[in-house]
């Protein structure tokens, strides 16, 4: 599957959203938007009305990454704003012309999540707990994400495999390796100096690693 990078708002500057979209527009192939709601997750970040001005304005789809609680009341609005839980909530964001991704964190086994694999397009791997960006990257996720490749295999379906935090030059590759097509960086991109650039080599040391 072909590499994309997805540049996470969440290292942006908040306070000049459509410029650092514009940024990343004609490189990057999605923006990562973490949606944070100060309880699921410590951390508190940007809701659905933010997400629905950014749409107005950004070239990019949206990949919203929702760290909520009761997921089944909010997606579906995401879903339905023009963004990218269980069966019911994955059915009901696809039912909203979206696609459906499910997130798993460090510590949890990818396995038994595998019937539920005919129900998402993407699967997003935590590469750090999540809440906050800057966390550096975790090694012990990358075997899960070898694991999550192989069920993705024998499932038969195209399915996205994404990581999340702690993306950077120095660990990209080590996912790619692994198995990962989809990046999400927050920091290697926005901390850099020229922002369209750092995505040009996240993507090129993505596609040396994978053999793209």
């Amino acid at each position: 599957m072909t590499v994309q990078i997805a540049p996470s708002i969440l290292a942006a500057d908040f306070a000049r959203l459509t410029d650092e979209a514009a940024a990343v527009a004609a490189v990057a192939d999605w923006l990562h938007v973490d949606v944070m709601d100060g309880h699921f997750v410590p951390n508190l970040t940007i809701g659905l009305p933010v997400v629905e001005a950014l749409l107005k304005h950004a070239d990019l789809p949206l990949d919203c990454h929702l760290m909520i609680e009761d997921p089944d009341r909010w997606a579906p609005g995401y879903a339905e704003a023009g963004a990218r839980g269980p069966v019911r909530t994955l059915r009901a964001i696809r039912a909203a012309g979206a696609r459906a991704g499910l997130g798993i964190n460090p510590a949890t086994p990818v396995e038994p999540y595998a019937d539920l694999l005919p129900e998402i397009d993407m699967l997003l791997l935590m590469t750090v707990e999540p809440g906050y960006g800057g966390q550096p990257f975790l090694d012990l996720v990358l075997p899960k994400v070898r694991r999550a490749r192989k069920l993705i295999a024998g499932h038969g379906t195209a399915i996205w495999l994404q990581v999340d935090g702690g993306v950077s030059e120095e660990t990209i590759g080590r996912c790619a390796e692994a198995g990962a097509d989809v990046f999400v960086a927050g920091s290697a991109v926005y901390s850099a100096d020229d922002p369209a650039a750092a995505v040009r080599s996240l993507r090129s040391l993505a596609e040396r690693a994978s053999g793209r």
